[in-house]
């Protein structure tokens, strides 16, 4: 009987890595450098001029940041067709081919201006999401609420974990600021949730588990940046300081963010307490239209020149150094901006 047993745990023990050899996507590529290219705020009526200047760049990996159409609606037949209008550009259809697709949605995708819990068709239009990222029938995320997901990618013995999160299935209130200059201030310190107690869960096994030496958490809004006033992480203060500790605990390696929502794009890097390195927030947006009458604000955290041309964000991960190179790039694949964030080698 304790034979048998013992051959029940070895097969259930086999088939757990089993799978999860399964969720390691191996990419053969004959250059060097990986790359992931990531941008949000896309109006599905504009024309996006930077598909092919992106493609330039060669990325493995592309990543919708959020607001990958604009659809403020109650209707899914709206959101639906809107979606596809995105879809059938054929510039966009030429760049996808042979590259990983990941994506998140912000407040315009999801279906109503800076909403969270309360959107009444959060279900049915995360079947939509999925359906434009091409997302597998029998994926997790069509049967559990939120569109939270990530990927671990395989590059010359390399690997790469994109975790991307869901900032508004379970988002709870926000409050209003007093006062006009400011949409909204931060709740009372551990009041409300940003990514809700399933999804938290979740975010802590994906980063006490990673054996990646870089880890990419997407998150549609501002992690950083904390003083303008419009949604962003530090309007939850608690929930900062929660995946900041959690960062620090998992020991996940190389850990960064990069976040979309504002029409601009800034790096922002903030030295943590306990943390062995600084914790980077790349923000791109957007992708057809941007904040032009951008005149400043105020950000602790902020590194060289906030741009507010169209742009999109480029990350390439230099194994070898153990670094990885941030680029802010725009029309003619123009560099805007860079950032390089050097992590421990162990």
């Amino acid at each position: 009987m304790k034979k048998l047993l013992y051959l029940f745990i070895l097969i259930a023990f086999v088939s757990c890595k089993i799978n999860y050899q399964k969720e390691v996507t191996k990419i053969k590529n004959k250059d060097s450098v990986f790359t992931i290219a990531f941008g949000s705020c896309d109006n599905q009526v504009i024309k996006n001029e930077l598909w092919p200047y992106i493609d330039k760049n060669n990325p493995s990996v592309w990543i919708w940041g959020g607001d990958n159409v604009y659809s403020d609606t109650e209707d899914m037949t709206v959101l639906e067709n809107n979606y596809k209008i995105q879809k059938q550009d054929s510039e966009y259809l030429s760049f996808i081919k042979n590259k990983i697709v990941l994506g998140t949605w912000d407040d315009h995708d999801y279906g109503a201006n800076d909403a969270g819990v309360e959107y009444s068709f959060k279900r049915q239009s995360q079947q939509l999401l999925l359906n434009f990222l091409d997302t597998p029938t029998n994926a997790v995320e069509r049967t559990r609420d939120g569109v939270y997901n990530s990927k671990t990618i395989q590059f010359n013995k390399n690997k790469v974990k994109v975790i991307v999160l869901d900032s508004r299935f379970f988002r709870t209130a926000l409050t209003k600021a007093k006062g006009a200059k400011k949409r909204f201030q931060p709740n009372v310190y551990g009041e409300g949730t940003m990514l809700g107690t399933e999804q938290w869960k979740w975010l802590e096994n994906e980063l006490n588990t990673s054996d990646a030496q870089f880890n990419v958490i997407v998150s549609s809004v501002q992690f950083l940046s904390n003083k303008h006033g419009f949604e962003a992480w530090a309007n939850f203060p608690h929930e900062v300081d929660k995946l900041e500790k959690l960062i620090i605990s998992s020991k996940a390696k190389g850990t960064f963010i990069i976040s979309g929502d504002r029409h601009i794009a800034t790096f922002s890097s903030k030295n943590v307490d306990g943390l062995a390195y600084p914790l980077v927030d790349f923000t791109s947006s957007g992708l057809t239209h941007t904040y032009t009458s951008f005149s400043g604000e105020e950000n602790p955290f902020v590194k060289g020149e906030v741009v507010k041309d169209i742009n999109f964000g480029l990350l390439q991960f230099d194994f070898k150094n153990n670094s990885v190179l941030m680029q802010i790039r725009g029309k003619e694949n123009k560099i805007l901006g860079e950032f390089t964030q050097k992590y421990p080698s162990n």
